[in-house]
């Protein structure tokens, strides 16, 4: 009978890129999917741990999280369950600095991303890390081996999890190398002897399986909205305690326990105005002062926090005045896929909830930001450090709209933004959708109305043309089909999911057959604008990108 295991150990990378672990990824996960956001969450963060001075080995150590494995204890051939996110990314890192390093540190390195033959036992080469088959031999070529960063293609011929490996590369390896030797040796030292990952490995696949749900499990356990609840009405007076758990559990019912969980956090980065580094229930014991003035917090700062959150994420503002431009605002800062703008929002309307003038000339500006942030590819902590300076200039009463306010974007900033705007705008991905939705609405005048469950950006001159087809006579040259294929000239927004097989039409069957609605004219400015061209040539995304980027550049006033 066959005797199951599992066992868990906390372990350094230099424990874990060794040759008792060869991990692969079963063809059953997702794709690689990490973007140069979370690329550069990770490398910011170690690089803050890791500090600048001091002997490595006495720096304070950096958790990585946890990856489940199947494996048998006797062997290294690991199935990575949960974790080939970080696992990717750390050998695209480890091989960057490989790179980046001379010869001697480079074959140590090495040594973290591929298990050095033995020739006495007959044993090859093999590397520690071995993606889903489908991206394995392209993961070797381009990432693992020796130097094959350090000529790193254009990320632009590739799509899905190969484009996001090239991409981080390319990231990584241009932050990288803004470091001195001794800084990026130091840095590698430091990931190998102080970054550790849990390792949970079973024998057997129902088992790694059941502990990958259970620690992915979303059930009804306590929230730290539910420990704080009971400490701040435990810290009440006895006489009071009654009345004030109705109100709490009140405004958790009109939120829903989700969104009440999540306000927690908000009123966290409020009052710390930074990233968290330990976790909710303790920085929110100190930093948010709620045990002596615990009815002081729920009436003033839990109450009308709440009614702000719920009008921000039901974009559902109500005024005597500017209810319909404020929460047209609101809806463009929600296309955004993350939520750093919302604290900032929560204490303005908070705050100002009767100068409804004020709220919109402040979200109007917000937009401005939170979308320059994107586009000038902002990390998230470059992005919390921004809107916590935000906040205290908010809590100082201060000036958001002179030019040196957080609020606003200064001319190098501007600068950036134009530079983006005129660059490949559909190789942004977390952006592409948000800002061609702004751009139509614009060009509408702000008619628009998007109730369709699916909108999707589309090129008009193909990424691929066929050959012998016109696209190729229109644009002979690869390199002016490589400059405007991902411009913002050439994309459009659809009703429908994109179709491969349409997207290589021929531009007049493409305008009838798939950019055109039963009623002959798109639901999108943006897009109905394309069907007046007879031709799609260099010289019309040439008109056409001047005109785009004008209209945003007037909006946000970048010039």
């Amino acid at each position: 009978m066959t005797r199951h295991t599992i066992e868990a150990s906390e372990k350094p990378i230099l424990d874990i890129f060794c040759d008792k672990y060869l991990f692969r990824i079963p063809s059953y996960q997702r794709p690689y999917a990490w973007t140069t956001e979370q690329a550069s969450e990770l490398l910011n963060d170690i690089v803050t741990a890791c500090g600048s001075s001091g002997d490595v080995a006495d720096a304070s150590p950096y958790f990585l999280g946890s990856i489940v494995l199947i494996k048998d204890p006797q062997k290294p051939e690991a199935d990575v369950v949960d974790g080939q996110q970080r696992l990717t990314t750390l050998t695209i890192l480890m091989s960057v600095l490989r790179d980046l390093s001379d010869s001697k540190i480079a074959t140590a390195i090495h040594g973290y991303v591929c298990q050095t033959g033995d020739p006495i036992k007959g044993t090859s080469d093999v590397f520690r890390l071995t993606p889903r088959e489908r991206d394995a031999e392209f993961f070797r070529t381009m990432i693992q081996n020796e130097a094959a960063t350090a000529q790193l293609p254009d990320v632009r011929q590739f799509k899905d999890a190969r484009a996001r490996m090239v991409e981080n590369a390319s990231f990584l390896r241009d932050r990288l190398k803004a470091l001195s030797n001794e800084e990026r040796r130091r840095l590698t030292m430091y990931i190998a002897q102080r970054c550790y990952l849990v390792i949970v490995a079973a024998s057997d696949q129902d088992s790694a399986f059941r502990i990958f749900s259970v620690m992915n499990s979303r059930g009804l356990d306590l929230s730290p909205a539910d420990v704080l609840k009971a400490e701040i009405i435990g810290a009440l007076p006895a006489d009071k305690q009654e009345s004030y758990t109705q109100k709490w559990e009140d405004m958790e019912d009109e939120l829903g326990r989700a969104r009440f969980a999540e306000l927690f956090g908000h009123i966290r980065m409020i009052h710390r105005k930074q990233k968290m580094q330990g976790t909710l229930i303790t920085e929110f014991r100190e930093f948010v002062p709620t045990r002596k003035t615990p009815a002081i917090f729920i009436d003033n700062e839990l109450s009308p926090y709440t009614d702000a959150y719920e009008e921000i994420t039901d974009r559902a503002f109500s005024s005597y005045k500017n209810a319909d431009e404020i929460n047209r605002q609101l809806t463009h800062l929600s296309r955004l896929d993350n939520f750093d703008w919302q604290p900032p929002s929560i204490e303005v309307i908070a705050r100002r909830r009767d100068d409804p003038d004020f709220i919109l000339r402040f979200l109007s500006d917000l937009e401005r930001l939170a979308y320059a942030l994107f586009l000038m590819r902002s990390d998230p902590s470059e992005r919390i450090r921004r809107y916590g300076r935000l906040l205290s200039a908010i809590q100082a009463s201060d000036d958001l709209f002179a030019a040196e306010s957080p609020l606003q974007l200064d001319e190098s900033e501007k600068a950036q933004v134009r530079k983006a705007l005129s660059g490949d705008i559909y190789s942004i991905t977390r952006i592409r959708l948000p800002l061609l939705l702004r751009l139509d609405e614009l060009l509408s005048g702000g008619s628009a109305v998007y109730s369709s469950p699916v909108i999707s950006v589309e090129h008009v001159l193909p990424q691929n043309p066929a050959v012998g087809s016109q696209w190729l006579l229109d644009f002979p040259e690869l390199d002016d089909r490589l400059q405007w294929v991902h411009k913002l000239a050439n994309l459009v927004l659809l009703t429908r999911r994109k179709n491969s097989q349409a997207g290589n039409l021929e531009f007049s069957e493409k305008k009838e057959r798939y950019f055109s609605t039963s009623a002959g004219v798109s639901n999108f400015a943006i897009t109905s604008k394309v069907l007046s061209q007879a031709k799609w040539t260099p010289a019309v995304l040439e008109t056409r990108q001047a005109e785009l980027i004008s209209a945003i550049e007037k909006l946000w006033r970048l010039l």
